[in-house]
């Protein structure tokens, strides 16, 4: 079948020169390629094979968008994807609490005033101790009940003032604690990976300011407490040393009498 196409295209080109022939053969390749095979089979006429190139046009248009659907889909799915990466970063609880240190120290704190000496940061306690020890003071009470009031009002002023440098030592020490408290919280901050961990962070730092702040009014109680009991013990003496001027001027008069010394007769 190949032999009788190359006699035939030697005949069509007659004369042709063997580089025109080769082409003739290379052509005549393509032809069965693209148009199928000659057969004896066949009536005489050829097959030719119709190229559409709009069609071919409109399916490369077609297959180029279906590409550029499923990019933008991938591209959709990646999107979402990030957004879910990014709201799990987002709800990431901070791995830092400093809740108990605060607790801890609130709490020594607490005890602190609780152990104030004799009169206790109580109304009732205050109401019934005060009124014993420094508002009862009268110029009939005896000498003895006096002093024991003037002890009793000195020594709560010693402990008053004693309570409040315990109380104020104890905001002092807290002071390297706060400071390294302070340092890993901005830290934590600075560093964190979703907007959870940043609020978390900011939360935590409020509590250790509000700590600060009562451990301020703890201090300013203790003092308050300590000149209160001081400038009551004044007032107190004050009043003390008026029922004893009336006590002392209820005595009688002194009256100028004859000594004898040495057994003498008044000389």
């Amino acid at each position: 079948m190949i032999e009788k196409s190359f006699r035939l295209w030697a005949e069509f080109f007659g004369r042709a020169s063997e580089k025109h022939f080769r082409r003739g053969v290379l052509f005549t390749s393509a032809m069965l390629a693209v148009g199928g095979t000659f057969s004896p089979l066949h009536p005489a006429h050829a097959q030719w094979a119709v190229y559409d190139g709009a069609n071919h046009v409109e399916n490369v248009l077609i297959a180029a968008r279906t590409l550029q659907q499923i990019d933008n889909q991938i591209t959709s799915l990646a999107n979402q994807a990030q957004m879910l990466v990014n709201q799990g970063r987002n709800l990431a609880s901070l791995p830092l609490s400093t809740l108990s240190t605060l607790q801890s120290t609130i709490s020594q704190t607490t005890a602190l005033l609780a152990q104030a000496q004799n009169i206790a940061y109580s109304v009732q306690s205050v109401e019934q101790q005060y009124q014993q020890a420094y508002t009862s003071v009268s110029a009939g009470m005896s000498d003895g009940a006096l002093f024991s009031q003037a002890q009793t009002r000195w020594q709560n002023s010693v402990g008053g003032f004693e309570d409040a440098l315990k109380l104020q030592a104890r905001v002092v020490g807290n002071i390297p604690s706060d400071s390294s408290a302070m340092t890993q919280l901005v830290s934590a901050s600075q560093t964190s990976t979703g907007a959870l961990q940043a609020a978390q962070a900011g939360n935590q730092l409020l509590a250790l300011q509000s700590r600060q702040l009562s451990d301020i009014q703890a201090e300013l109680a203790a003092n308050g407490r300590a000149m209160a009991l001081q400038q009551s013990r004044d007032a107190a003496t004050e009043a003390e040393s008026d029922a004893q001027y009336q006590h002392f001027s209820q005595h009688d008069a002194y009256v100028p009498g004859t000594v004898s010394m040495f057994g003498g007769s008044g000389n």
